[in-house]
């Protein structure tokens, strides 16, 4: 795939449910996302046809039932979120928003020891 799909929150949750879990009929879906939603099931099923429409998910006919399965990979949206994220929000300027979440968030030392890990790795 040349381009990755652009993928709204609410279709981010059903992904989440596909990646960590597939194949998966409609209903499995639905009821795996009963809990962390109030959707009807008819708003679940619309957002597995867009999704299928995006070229995020894909779809074998079993029977009358259909298997849906990602046809992208979850490493390869985070990614595509991140970078469009980063461009949107800071004019694509990695520090000043690195900066911002060091300075705002709370860090643990064993955080702040595998950040310094990370930078230290990338200064070699």
């Amino acid at each position: 795939m040349a381009e990755l799909p652009r993928i709204s929150e609410a279709e981010w949750q059903v992904m989440r449910v596909l990646w960590a879990r597939h194949p998966l009929t409609a209903n499995q879906v639905v009821d795996a996302l009963s809990d962390a939603t109030d959707w009807k099931p008819k708003t679940i099923k619309t957002l597995l046809g867009r999704l299928v429409d995006k070229g995020a998910l894909e779809y074998t006919q079993h029977g009358r039932a259909y298997l849906y399965h990602p046809a992208v990979k979850q490493e390869q949206c985070v990614r595509a979120e991140r970078r469009s994220f980063v461009e949107r929000v800071y004019g694509g300027a990695l520090t000043p928003m690195l900066a911002a979440f060091l300075r705002e968030e709370s860090l643990s030392a064993d955080e702040i020891a595998e950040l310094k890990r990370i930078l230290d790795d990338k200064g070699t």
